[in-house]
């Protein structure tokens, strides 16, 4: 309603209302109630016969039953993927392994709404971000590098590339379908097979992406995917027939793995974590550096490695910033998943919740200023409201560890050199965020910060041409862009 005084028009605005509900329906989406192993390009049942739950996180209800994989079900799978390596995929021409990875990238557009729902359903994230970034993402990952596999001695001026045989992979519970689709698709483009092992708690995107490759035609053993726990991953990353370990996860796992492999002549990667700094300039469009740092750390739940979970703010504008990002926090919607109004969904495990809860916790006792959003949130499920801390010290364990959750840790500075000194003060050095008008600063601040990516007046904006990794503790090696290949070949 508006109303006229004094000439001027002023806007009265019932904050009252909602949105009506808009869920996502599920009638088109097929799920068995059993998933067994994916090997040899067939599903079969664990050796040992176990099997384990896969929950909804906003409803705890119970999904399906998954296979939990042994060592002995990796050993078949290794060997699967290596007779699939030397007698198929290795020897079939470059141009035609391009068709089956495009042909399975076609496959995940044409079933992109499915995979959108069964991604949300199974990991707790919005339908918007399953459904606009992570099924795209995967498929333009698959489309790319489809391009470059008959293309690698051009990659690699004056080489000979070749594949190394079967790559182990493991991947996490934050995206797993982009996930995978990071490390299958360049695996496969440069002549590799695969074992690939997705986190316990969200494997569903990555069996019924099985059913892609069955459909596709891909020949039987290219792919293998095992699914349990840590011992299931563990055994990957030990069997002695496995030529490349692929790992994104904690820093802490990342270390157990680089100690499992040294003597080894195991090529690997590593993408660990993260505490990305998203700096503010007094000169920056503020406005639109509040929606981007809304969609650095709430939109995604703070569930990506390179999330802006620290916000450095220059004094002159910090009292804006922090005003106007609170009265943006007061909008945001938490609740169903499945919701298209939703713009933040269930923290995807119960352990992952009181991580979550046991850090912010920290943070009171540390004296920092804590506020919480008062939006309501449902009584059933992994919920979490969006959390910004102020007042808080380089030295706060809510500064300098990773949450992996809706947290956001707020400091000020004055000076360029102050903030980059501030920025570069962590373990990790995944990502990072600048905001400022002036495109000479953008330069001199990215050339000094340590991380891998650096987003300027954007955040976690991502591409499959463009590579992605860190410095220090966030990890070895690329993936994505042209980076992405040279750790799955030989140099001749």
């Amino acid at each position: 309603m508006k109303k006229e005084t004094n000439n001027n028009i002023a806007l009265n605005f019932n904050t009252d209302w909602k949105y009506a509900p808009a869920p996502e329906s599920t009638d088109h989406i097929k799920l068995k109630k059993k998933y067994d192993l994916f090997i040899n390009g067939k599903f079969v049942a664990p050796v040992k016969g176990k099997y384990f739950e896969t929950t909804n996180p906003a409803t705890e209800g119970k999904i399906a039953d998954i296979a939990e994989g042994t060592k002995e079900d990796v050993d078949i799978a290794v060997k699967a993927a290596r007779n699939a390596y030397e007698n198929v995929w290795s020897k079939m021409p470059a141009k035609e392994r391009a068709k089956y990875i495009y042909r399975i990238a076609r496959m995940i557009q044409e079933r992109a709404r499915e995979f959108s729902v069964i991604e949300s359903m199974d990991g707790g994230k919005a339908i918007r971000e399953s459904r606009d970034v992570d099924v795209p993402l995967a498929a333009s990952h698959f489309f790319y590098y489809a391009g470059w596999a008959d293309k690698l001695e051009y990659a690699f001026p004056g080489k000979k590339p070749k594949p190394l045989g079967v790559a182990g992979q493991i991947i996490p519970w934050n995206f797993p379908m982009l996930m995978a689709a990071w490390k299958i698709a360049p695996a496969l483009a440069t002549g590799n097979t695969v074992v690939l092992k997705p986190a316990e708690t969200t494997p569903l995107t990555a069996l019924k992406l099985a059913e892609i490759f069955q459909e596709a035609g891909l020949p039987d053993g290219v792919v293998n995917i095992v699914t349990g726990a840590a011992a299931t991953g563990a055994a990957i990353v030990n069997h002695p027939g496995i030529d490349k370990v692929a790992f994104t996860g904690s820093t802490d796992v990342g270390k157990i793995i680089q100690k499992a492999l040294a003597g080894t002549n195991k090529k690997y990667t590593l993408e660990l974590g993260g505490k990305a700094a998203n700096i503010i300039f007094e000169d920056a469009p503020i406005d639109q550096a509040v929606e981007g740092i809304v969609n650095g750390i709430f939109f995604n739940q703070g569930h990506v490695c390179c999330a802006g979970s620290r916000l450095f703010v220059q004094e002159g504008v910090a009292d804006m910033v922090i005003r106007k990002l609170k009265d943006r926090m007061e909008t945001l919607i938490v609740g169903d998943p499945l919701d298209k109004n939703t713009d933040i969904g269930a923290i995807n495990s119960k352990e992952q919740l009181k991580k979550i809860e046991s850090l912010v916790q920290i943070g009171i006792n540390e004296g920092g200023d804590y506020y919480q959003t008062s939006c309501s949130i449902p009584s059933k499920g992994y919920w979490f409201r969006p959390t910004i801390f102020s007042g808080v010290s380089q030295s706060s364990r809510i500064v300098q560890e990773e949450i992996f959750g809706p947290v956001l840790a707020i400091q000020t500075f004055r000076t360029t050199d102050e903030v980059v000194e501030k920025a570069n003060n962590t373990a990790y050095g995944l990502s990072a965020g600048v905001w400022t008008d002036k495109g000479s600063k953008i330069f001199k601040v990215t050339s000094q910060l340590r991380a891998g990516v650096i987003w300027a007046n954007t955040y976690n904006k991502f591409d499959p041409t463009s590579p992605f990794g860190g410095y220090k503790e966030s990890g070895v090696g690329r993936e994505g862009g042209l980076h992405g290949l040279s750790p799955y070949l030989k140099m001749n």
